[in-house]
Parts: structure tokens; C-alpha cells; sequence
């Protein structure tokens, strides 16, 4: 029987989002803008590929006292409820988690340390350990309730199935007692105003336990991916995949050429390639960092991405759906002039901080265009332009696991019909003998290797030079595709 660990899963008091979601055909969450960039960045300034990450101390028991029963409160926790909220802005608004949990939760005064021990700081720290716990461990936590329940757990009301399911995740994998864990999900329910199944959660919670897992409930994946990934990269691999995939991700730190390194920080390689100036270091808040003014946060392969463009001193590169900015600092680093573009100018202000912070923003000027309609007069054509185009962000599901229950089979076909129509308006601004870069943060071959051949069918004036694939993640790293085309000359 597989039965899951009794032991609290690390966690990370800042997961990175993958901001920006596009509504794609039929209300379906669309493409991810800027993919798996989406690590983080704005006020970090680039892409948060590590998020903000803490593994703080084990889960406490709560309820007891002495190894004595303590009376319990007779409502939620601030904590709880603002996980429940957010999940059920996951669910039904299509939000992302961290951003949800953020709106659900008192904003932090950054003026004020956090300290362990203090009520703000915990009920923060259990809010996105339920959160991201729920959403990471789904196959286990349904499967259990599905166990004490005579109908689909899909088919219940969405406040009934969130408190059911962040009661069986802390049953399952936190040390909370028994009858706190039931006692929270009942006053859950009630202040989510379903009260009237208060007697449902009551009966399922208190018969919860782990359970026999399928394959697929134990990879807390859905169907459908499992057996992709088990078809390309065979199972073995797959199971390593998602497996690493329910714990917290690593964070990495990108700083200046010939910068000093971090001193807790070590090498990273990803696809062979040792990258420069990047440094892999434990997994914490990193604007509390005492030397983050010298680094911004961007996950290793998205970093290996923008190495695929080959800036260099007095290149005009192009950066066309540059949010949050971690790809267009790295290629300023390198000494390129970057013009950095979004549709969405809110997010393009994270760009303009992330630049203004490192004090670079003499090196870069950003534009709003939307690739999908009129864009802007961009002056002459480009030395090298970059397409990190939207996408499903499957290979992002490590650090923002919603995304791996909110996608389907079927959104791969639409997505890959966006990106071929970005891929081709932004081909134009290419010079003769310049480069095109093509990436996107899906292992799935539709948005990656597909796309760049139908482009090339239709372009005779490109041809391929190089691709860079990071699927499956060996260490912790996101999963992109990215190609390198040079136009004729």
C-alpha cells in the first residue's frame, strides 16, 4: 500500500506566480504570459525563479497543550480561511495561487521583521502551507475523500470541497490533532457560508485516512500528463518529474558579470551547460538577503533561455513579452540595448523596477504592444529578438502547481496558434543575418518544437541553428523549449 508520509511538507512563504493569465477560447484560462519567467520578479526585479522561499520550522500541533486537549475556538482561523479563499480564486476566477493568497492575507509591512512565534507571521506561513500543500498534493488528498464520499468530488459545492480538501491535506501530511483538524474544516465551512454541510464534513474528515494510490494519484499529476510524459521520456523519469514537482523549488540567484558570488551559493549547470553568474542557494525569503541588491531572482533554465540569444556589447535586442524582466535583465547584463515589450502595462512597470533597482535603466527602454494586434513603430530591424511567448506553463508546475489541474489536453492547439502568431509578427523585426530566439516554459511538443517547424515551412529566409530543452527537470529547474533561428543574410 502506498500510504503518504506523516510529516509536513516544506514550504514556501512566497511560491511564484505565473502572472498575467490570458482568457483563452471558452473562458479556459489562456496562455501564460512570458511562461515560466513568471517566477517572480516584479518587485524582486526579474523573474522570481526561485520564489520567495522559506522552509521554516515543522507544522506545531495545534489543539494541545502538555500533551492535553486545549478548548478550541469557535471559528476558523484567519490562516484557513484565507487559504480557502484562495483556492477558491483559483477555481473559479482562474487566479493564480500566489497572487490569490496574497489579496486573501493582511499585506506585510516589509518595515517590521518577521518573526517566528508571531500570530501574523504563522497564520501567513500555514495560509501558504495549506494552500500550496492542497494544490501539490491533490491525488493524494482526493483519493482519500473519495473514500468517504457517495458522489464526485467535482460535483460538490466549491466551499464544501475546498474545506474537504484542506482538512484531508492537514490530516494527511501535517501533525495538527485529529479533532482540531475536523473541528477548523466544520467552522471552514461555515464561514464559507456552507454550514449546512457542516454534517458531511464533519462525517468524512473524522474517517479520513491514507489510502491505496493508483500511479497516477500517487504522481499527483493529472491522467492525461502522466501518460504524455511517460510516452516521451518513459516512466521512470517521469516518476522522478513528479515527484520533485510536490516539493518546494529551488532558488536561484543571478547577478552581474564577474560579480561575487553569493557565499552560500553553488554552480548551476542546466543542459550541460555550467551558467555563468548564476548560483544556486538555500531556499528563504530573498529580499531579507543582506547582498540581494547585488542579484535578482530568474529560475536556471529560463536564464539558459536568454544565454540562447547570445547578447553582446552593442546588440539592439528585442525582448517582445518581456514581464516580469527577468530575460531582459540578463541580456543587459551582457551589455545589449534592450527594447522590453508587453501588452500589459502594469506588468511592464515590474520591468522598469527590476531595471531601476539593479540601476540599469539607461540600458533598456520598454514599449506596450500586443504582438497579437498593431504594434508600435519599433525603429530599425534588430540584431536579435526574443519570442518567450505565451503558453499553457506546463513546465512551470513545480513552482505554481494550480497549473497542472486548470490545463487541459485540448488547450495545447490554441495556445500553439497565439504563439505561431506572435513568432511570426515579431520574425519581422529581425535584421539580415540576425538571430531569433523562440521559447516557451511547455515540455509539450505543440508549443515548442512544432511551432518552430511550421514557422520554418513558411520561412524560407530562416533556418534553424539550435534548440535548448530542459524537460524532464533534473534540478528543480523549469521545463523550456527554445530554438534559435538566424535569418538570411
Amino acid at each position: 500500500m502506498n500510504r503518504p508520509p506523516r510529516r509536513p511538507d516544506r514550504r514556501d512563504p512566497r511560491p511564484g506566480p505565473d502572472r498575467g493569465d490570458r482568457r483563452g477560447p471558452g473562458g479556459r484560462p489562456g496562455p501564460d504570459r512570458n511562461g515560466g519567467d513568471r517566477n517572480g520578479g516584479d518587485r524582486f526585479g526579474g523573474d522570481r525563479g526561485g520564489d520567495r522561499q522559506g522552509s521554516g520550522p515543522e507544522r506545531p500541533t495545534y489543539g494541545s497543550e502538555g500533551g492535553r486537549r486545549t478548548q478550541q475556538p469557535e471559528t476558523a482561523s484567519p490562516a484557513r480561511i484565507a487559504a480557502a479563499r484562495a483556492l477558491l480564486a483559483v477555481e473559479q476566477d482562474g487566479a493564480h495561487l500566489e497572487d490569490a493568497l496574497a489579496a486573501a492575507l493582511p499585506p506585510r509591512d516589509e518595515s517590521i521583521p518577521q518573526v517566528p512565534g508571531d500570530s501574523m507571521f504563522a497564520d501567513r506561513e500555514l495560509a501558504w502551507f495549506l494552500a500550496y500543500g492542497v494544490e501539490r498534493r491533490r491525488g493524494h488528498v482526493d483519493a482519500a475523500l473519495r473514500a468517504h464520499l457517495t458522489r464526485p468530488i467535482g460535483s460538490l459545492e466549491p466551499a464544501v470541497r475546498v474545506a474537504l480538501r484542506l482538512g484531508a491535506y492537514e490530516t494527511l501530511f501535517a501533525r495538527t490533532r485529529a479533532h482540531a483538524v475536523v473541528h477548523q474544516a466544520v467552522e471552514l465551512a461555515r464561514t464559507l457560508g456552507a454550514g449546512r454541510a457542516h454534517g458531511l464534513v464533519n462525517a468524512v474528515l473524522r474517517k479520513v485516512a491514507p489510502v491505496e494510490l493508483t500511479r497516477v494519484e500517487r504522481l499527483d499529476h493529472p491522467a492525461w500528463l502522466v501518460a504524455r510524459w511517460d510516452a516521451r521520456y518513459g516512466a521512470e523519469a517521469t516518476e522522478r518529474w513528479c515527484t520533485g514537482n510536490a516539493e518546494v523549488p529551488p532558488l536561484f540567484l543571478v547577478g552581474a558579470p564577474g560579480g561575487a558570488p553569493p557565499e552560500d551559493g553553488s554552480p548551476v549547470t542546466v543542459a550541460g551547460t555550467l551558467l555563468a553568474d548564476v548560483w544556486k542557494v538555500p531556499a528563504q525569503d530573498p529580499t531579507r538577503r543582506p547582498d540581494f541588491d547585488r542579484f535578482w531572482v530568474q529560475d536556471a533554465a529560463a536564464v539558459a533561455v536568454a544565454d540562447l540569444v547570445g547578447a553582446k556589447p552593442g546588440d539592439r535586442v528585442l525582448d517582445v513579452c518581456s514581464a516580469p524582466g527577468g530575460k531582459t535583465l540578463r541580456m543587459v547584463s551582457q551589455g545589449a540595448h534592450v527594447v522590453a515589450t508587453d501588452q500589459n502595462p502594469a506588468r511592464l512597470r515590474r520591468v522598469e523596477d527590476g531595471l531601476r533597482r539593479l540601476g540599469w535603466s539607461e540600458r533598456a527602454n520598454t514599449r506596450v504592444a500586443d504582438w497579437m494586434g498593431k504594434i508600435p513603430d519599433l525603429g530599425a530591424p534588430f540584431d536579435a529578438v526574443l519570442v518567450d511567448a505565451p503558453c499553457t506553463g506546463l513546465g512551470t508546475v513545480r513552482r505554481h502547481p494550480e497549473i497542472r489541474w486548470r490545463r487541459a489536453e485540448a488547450d495545447l492547439a490554441p495556445a500553439a496558434e497565439v504563439q505561431q502568431c506572435i513568432l511570426t509578427a515579431a520574425a519581422q523585426r529581425v535584421r539580415a543575418g540576425g538571430r531569433l530566439v523562440y521559447a516557451v516554459c511547455s515540455p509539450e511538443p505543440e508549443e515548442g518544437e512544432h511551432v518552430v517547424r511550421a514557422f520554418l515551412a513558411a520561412h524560407p529566409d530562416f533556418r534553424l541553428d539550435t534548440t535548448l530543452a530542459t524537460a524532464p527537470a533534473t534540478d528543480g529547474e523549469d521545463a523550456h523549449y527554445a530554438a534559435r533561428m538566424i535569418r538570411a543574410g
